[in-house]
């Protein structure tokens, strides 16, 4: 079993072209790609003024807010409200977007897929047992309000706020102890 855990703490933040926010990659297919290459990238921003995003042809994002009051995203016209109770929005990067922050900074996760080759889920999970969806090939866990331990295989794994565990592809049951929320994003 591919399992590793990948600490908020050592992600490298890199800040925006815009000055907007500042960013910083968990994962990407193929390792070491670019933007106008990879095939599949998370990451997390910190969003501290409203503005445009950058648009991205032919890939497929979600956006989930991770900490913080909540944006708002004007996508080709049509708002969308994202807070603790409504956190995510799957939406094309071809779309034109723009964000408005509701009261101060987030953090958000930004998940991104290559249109035709590859397409991505998200799940935001509580204390409890999970399996992986069939087709799966990358899972990546991130508590979203607290720690969590992981336990797969007999190991456990401890996660605080904001690290990341990417999980190969396993057909094995996996327990989630935690109080609070985590994001499940598989890649497929």
């Amino acid at each position: 079993m591919d399992v590793r855990v990948i600490r908020a703490e050592h992600l490298v933040r890199v800040p925006w072209k815009n000055g907007g926010g500042t960013t910083a990659e968990i994962a990407a297919f193929p390792e070491g790609s670019s933007f106008e290459t990879f095939g599949w990238r998370i990451s997390m921003a910190d969003v501290e003024s409203d503005g445009p995003f950058s648009p991205f042809p032919q890939i497929d994002r979600t956006l989930v807010v991770l900490q913080g009051n909540g944006i708002e995203l004007d996508v080709n016209g049509v708002p969308y409200r994202l807070n603790r109770t409504s956190p995510k929005l799957s939406f094309s990067g071809n779309d034109t977007t723009a964000c408005k922050l509701l009261s101060g900074p987030i953090r958000d996760l930004n998940v991104m897929t290559r249109r035709g080759y590859f397409e991505h889920r998200t799940r935001i999970l509580g204390a409890g047992v999970m399996l992986l969806s069939e087709g799966t090939r990358a899972a990546f866990l991130v508590p979203m309000d607290s720690s969590f331990d992981v336990t797969l295989d007999g190991v456990i794994y401890s996660l605080q706020c904001f690290d990341t565990m990417r999980l190969g592809n396993t057909q094995e049951l996996i327990q989630l102890s935690g109080s609070g929320r985590a994001i499940l994003v598989e890649i497929a």
